[in-house]
């Protein structure tokens, strides 16, 4: 199972840009990435995904066009960039890991707020 730490949160303005990054232990041949938040009082919210080998990308209606995830091999590492924040936005951010053939996310990381001020 891969360990997740994501990084990157904060507090910005809205109409700001953040860019979080998660940092994975272990090879993630075949993985599918996510980003997901959750928001006080809300369910978890699905916001992007990336399959590891080819760099597909797909992302919730919610953040199309504002958000941008990305892989770096050699890092490890996917980020998500997130331009033109909104108050909305607030929440925590998590990184999931979902093993081939799983079908779920299975490894998650602890998560790191980001708060958007209007």
């Amino acid at each position: 199972q891969v360990q997740l730490v994501e990084s990157g949160g904060g507090l910005v303005q809205a109409g700001d840009s953040l860019r979080l990054s998660c940092a994975a232990s272990g090879g993630l041949f075949s993985y599918i990435m996510g980003w997901f938040r959750q928001a006080p009082g809300k369910e978890r919210e699905f916001l992007a995904a990336i399959t590891w080998n080819s760099g597909s990308s797909y992302y919730a209606d919610s953040v199309k066009g504002r958000f941008t995830i990305s892989k770096d091999n050699a890092k490890n590492t996917v980020d998500l960039q997130m331009n033109s924040l909104k108050f909305e936005d607030t929440a925590v951010y998590y990184c999931a890991a979902q093993a081939p053939g799983m079908g779920r996310y299975g490894s998650w990381g602890q998560g790191t707020q980001v708060t958007v001020s209007s």
